[in-house]
């Protein structure tokens, strides 16, 4: 006689069932536009790459308590390394291979940043144990890193560069703030950038770029064009003169001809008349 055993294991939800959004829209659309562009730039610059991913103001589920509880709404802005690149409705950490993220940004506002430089940050720190976590309010400018101290369990502050820029190791990258427009806003925006100094550009700022480049090499042929045009034309005088010149050796080549067969004729008459 068979019998059938049922293990009463907890089965985690499936992402698919989980909420991805709370109806709640970022506070300004100054925050939400700076989301946009860290990503944004963040793609532009890392096109070439299919191992990581970015999003913002998105549902990161870790932990079956946290999803019962329904206590903890998803960063401003995260990346995740080793994974791939495809879109998702919420960052579910058991269908992920356990993968978490490497960095999270959270945009200050007068409403969060309590709970971001509180509740969020210890959550990040303790259980995600999330490597780099950023603050930056898009508008009084404040912007600090922190790096997790592992041992401690608890996030270290990061001294900022010189320029203003916080190192984020982890990416091979910086953050700091630049000034520019973005979506018709004239702002410092906190930007990625290059270890060499330039900022991983938005779409529009890689297809001025792009555009530029194509204008200098258009110029640059133009140039060249007329550069062997100019050339051509002063080969062409060049030849020129050296025909009038070989016409004239030869229009003298025939004179002088002339005038030694005139002098032969004339030596010719006067020894004719001597020998006469």
């Amino acid at each position: 006689m068979s019998s059938v055993v049922t293990l009463d294991y907890p089965i985690p939800p499936r992402g698919a069932d989980l909420p991805c959004d709370d109806g709640v829209p970022m506070e300004t659309e100054r925050h939400r536009n700076q989301m946009w562009m860290l990503i944004e730039t963040l793609k532009v610059g890392w096109k070439h790459r299919d191992d990581f991913y970015v999003a913002g103001d998105m549902f990161l589920y870790f932990s079956e308590t946290q999803v019962r509880k329904n206590d903890f709404r998803g960063p401003d802005l995260f990346v995740v390394l080793g994974t791939d690149k495809r879109e998702r409705k919420s960052w579910v950490v058991w269908e992920e291979d356990a993968k978490l993220p490497s960095v999270v940004v959270e945009l200050l506002s007068e409403s969060t940043e309590a709970v971001d430089r509180g509740k969020k940050m210890r959550i990040y720190a303790e259980q995600l144990r999330v490597p780099y976590y950023y603050l930056f309010d898009p508008f009084t400018k404040v912007f600090e890193g922190y790096e997790l101290d592992l041992k401690a369990g608890r996030y270290a502050r990061m001294a900022p560069e010189p320029d203003g820029a916080i190192a984020c190791p982890v990416l091979g990258l910086r953050l700091g703030t630049r000034r520019g427009v973005y979506l018709d806003t004239d702002t410092e925006w906190l930007r990625w950038i290059e270890p060499d100094g330039r900022v991983l550009p938005t779409r529009g700022e890689e297809a001025e770029a792009l555009a530029a480049l194509e204008r200098a090499r258009a110029e640059s042929e133009v140039a060249r064009a007329e550069s062997e045009a100019a050339r051509a034309e002063s080969e062409t005088r060049r030849a020129e003169s050296e025909a009038r010149r070989a016409v004239e050796a030869e229009s003298l080549l025939n004179d002088e001809r002339r005038r030694a067969d005139e002098l032969a004729a004339r030596i010719r008459e006067l020894e004719s008349r001597s020998g006469a």
